[in-house]
């Protein structure tokens, strides 16, 4: 069962990581410009890409801080 939570786990971060700039920016487009019916599901869907967002934003904008452990590590990838 941890195994399977874990799998699950890493599935959404991957999954919001790739996803969430073109959920955010394509659903309004769908549903105001292509007229796509109501969908409660994709809303919190939207609604949860806004957060994260605004979360990356907050993080790299405002409190200046990375994701990597130490700084010397992160600009040799880059």
């Amino acid at each position: 069962m941890k195994q399977i939570l874990k799998e699950l786990y890493g599935t959404g971060i991957l999954f919001f990581y790739y996803m969430k700039y073109i959920i955010l920016i394509g659903w309004p487009l769908l549903r105001f410009g292509l007229e796509y019916k109501d969908n409660i599901i994709i809303d919190i869907l939207w609604v949860w890409c806004l957060i994260l967002m605004i979360k990356d934003i907050v993080y790299k904008f405002v409190l200046k801080k990375s994701y990597c452990p130490n700084d010397s590590s992160c600009d040799s990838q880059t």
